[in-house]
């Protein structure tokens, strides 16, 4: 099966090594271009009071290399006060690779990896007057599509339950600029049985805006959440398949297809 993956350009790479290795056919179409955040200021500000914090919650590995990347040399580190919490094994990693030890980092204990997963984990250490920070990407001025769903979902259970919850930008999410063949490329993907890959909402409506006009009827999409699928089914794709992010169950929604 030929499957277009269109994460990121380096968490795309990886998708496809192990796609690849699967023995499927990939082509890496970032939807979602990663830049510096464009103010550092609320960054420094963050790192220089991260004690007074009970929890930092990462959105992705891009939020961690976001906010690591300004780390001032007299900040406070995390500590059994003040936890990283992570979504998923990917975020995870970027924080033991950022030099966070691992009993300070929290992430689902389930197969699940969201903020709905990490809320179920975390929710027992939430209280009244207790402050957490979430690091999150900006989101292009040009998308149509309303972002952070899972995030600001987090962040209201904090507040019902007597939390304060801020936000830091950490990197920007801007839409690619592609090139006339992935333009031609994408357009024919949309009828010739390629199979997309889609793990953020934002990447389905910055595909629409790539390409617009484009008609995705006969169209066919795995979506790693179901807030994505459901953004697949409005952009029209014909067949919508959500699946866990991890490997193994991705390649049974791609054999699903044959």
């Amino acid at each position: 099966m030929h499957v277009i993956v269109t994460r990121p350009q380096q968490d795309a790479l990886a998708w496809a090594k192990e796609l690849k290795e699967a023995g499927h056919l990939t082509t890496v179409l970032p939807l979602i271009q990663i830049a510096s955040a464009s103010d550092t200021q609320p960054l420094l500000k963050a790192w220089h009071q991260l004690d007074q914090y009970r929890g930092v919650m990462f959105v992705s590995r891009h939020a961690v290399e976001g906010f690591f990347a300004v780390r001032p040399s007299a900040a406070p580190g995390f500590s059994a006060s003040t936890h990283a919490w992570a979504t998923g094994p990917g975020t995870q990693a970027a924080l033991l690779r950022a030099g966070v030890a691992s009993p300070w980092i929290d992430s689902p204990e389930t197969g699940q990896f969201d903020s709905e997963a990490l809320w179920a984990t975390m929710r027992t250490q939430v209280d009244t007057g207790c402050r957490v920070l979430i690091v999150r990407g900006g989101d292009s001025q040009l998308s149509s599509q309303p972002q952070g769903l899972g995030r600001d979902w987090f962040a209201e259970q904090v507040q019902k339950v007597g939390g304060q919850t801020e936000f830091v930008v950490a990197y920007q999410r801007q839409i690619p600029r592609w090139n006339e063949g992935q333009r031609a490329l994408a357009k024919a993907a949309a009828s010739n049985g390629s199979i997309w890959l889609f793990s953020s909402s934002e990447a389905v409506a910055n595909l629409g805006a790539c390409l617009a006009g484009q008609g995705w009827g006969q169209a066919c999409a795995i979506a790693t959440h179901a807030r994505v699928a459901l953004a697949a089914c409005h952009a029209g794709f014909g067949v919508v398949r959500e699946s866990r992010p991890v490997l193994a169950d991705i390649l049974a929604s791609i054999e699903s297809f044959q």
